[in-house]
């Protein structure tokens, strides 16, 4: 059983690294990533922070604004500062657990998972429980004993498990995190960022169940062994307070503070906010995702099949179209700075074969460059045509 467990792991992890390695080699076909059944195409997250001075002033020592769809940044505060991300971790083992494991399979809790002290879901030695309920009590009630009863499913190890995690954060482009442990509880090389999060949630809001977890208010685990349910109570407090708020996870130690990452979707969009360190945790979340709701906004900029320009061939002009949207989350205010580029690839003369990648579309606002998709021929122009 752990055999296959571990083949599972590390395919996921070669599938990790390979993604991970087509976005450094070429950011143009790299520039989206997995997109969820009833969301547009989701594009890799600029790594600048669009605007600083964006709502009044929030109590964290470190927050930041994304929106989930396109993973711009919206909001920045000391956003790439290294801090402790205390049960913020847990968004992650919850991640690797819907992706490595099976949800409905059954877990025998250890005698090291009972020991975790701290937030914990009370788990005995010998119990037996889904890993679904398992992920469901490390997300809604903060369970640390219920972390390293995943990771010793998963991986056979607390130890394996975070290799895998560290592995998955530099995946997805959160290079300023290193985890030590499954479950957030204090190590000196236990640190995240506000923009890592961010990136860690935004993936982990691509999984349904994920977001179907942290989105409840309440809920009951059911233990198979011994045959009893559990009542557990979300520790996000946003969720009762703020009507459009729908996940994701606190997170408090001594060493962190007070941490949350926050999500919301108003009018069919969702934003993402986090905030480490952060005295009013709610009041700031809440107070970002306003600010983000009134004050920015989504453009698409290109649309699938649309002619997007023409190139100039030496006798007649092709029509060239991207099969990948560009949407764009920013300030209202800036709308008007907003600018495209086409760069041609192939020089002017023919043939061109139908479908052929001619150049690219560059989208910018002021001096940074948002994103890029190829350009491909419409049709056919042979030569004497």
């Amino acid at each position: 059983m752990i055999r296959q467990r571990w083949a599972r792991a590390w395919c996921c992890v070669l599938i990790c690294v390979i993604s991970l390695c087509i976005v450094s080699v070429n950011p143009v076909f790299g520039a989206t990533v997995k997109k969820s059944v009833s969301r547009p195409t989701v594009k890799k997250p600029v790594q600048q922070t669009v605007v600083k001075n964006g709502p009044v002033r929030v109590t964290a020592d470190a927050a930041v604004l994304m929106d989930v769809v396109t993973g711009d940044v919206l909001f920045g505060k000391q956003e790439n500062k290294r801090r402790p991300p205390a049960s913020t971790t847990k968004i992650m083992t919850a991640i690797l657990g819907f992706e490595l494991g099976k949800p409905d399979e059954v877990v025998t809790v250890s005698q090291k998972a009972a020991n975790v002290g701290e937030a914990t879901i009370h788990l005995d030695p010998g119990e037996k429980i889904t890993l679904y309920e398992l992920i469901t009590g490390a997300l809604v009630r903060s369970g640390n004993d219920a972390c390293v009863a995943i990771a010793e499913d998963i991986a056979g190890t607390e130890e394996q498990f975070v290799k895998l995690m560290n592995r998955k954060a530099l995946a997805l482009g959160a290079n300023n995190t290193h985890f030590e442990n499954t479950n957030g509880l204090p190590l000196k090389e236990h640190y995240s960022t506000a923009y890592d999060l961010a990136l860690m949630a935004r993936h982990g809001l691509q999984i349904p169940q994920f977001a179907s977890i942290t989105r409840q208010r309440e809920t009951k685990i059911h233990f198979l062994d011994p045959n009893v349910f559990m009542d557990l109570k979300n520790t996000n407090k946003l969720l009762w307070n703020y009507p459009y708020a729908d996940g994701v996870k606190t997170g408090t130690t001594t060493a962190a503070g007070k941490c949350l990452v926050a999500s919301a979707t108003k009018d069919g969009r969702q934003l993402l906010a986090v905030v480490l360190n952060a005295p009013d945790r709610f009041g700031d979340a809440k107070k970002l995702l306003e600010w983000g709701f009134e004050a920015t906004e989504t453009v698409r900029m290109v649309t699938p099949g649309e002619t997007i320009a023409e190139f100039p061939s030496v006798k007649k002009s092709v029509q060239v179209f991207s099969d990948d949207p560009i949407d764009v989350s920013i300030p209202k205010a800036k709308r008007g700075d907003l600018r495209t580029r086409v760069i041609w690839e192939k020089p002017p003369n023919l043939p061109v074969r139908a479908g052929e990648r001619l150049g690219h579309l560059e989208v910018w606002l002021g001096d940074q460059k948002y994103n890029s998709v190829p350009l491909h021929s419409k049709s056919e122009m042979l030569k004497g045509s």
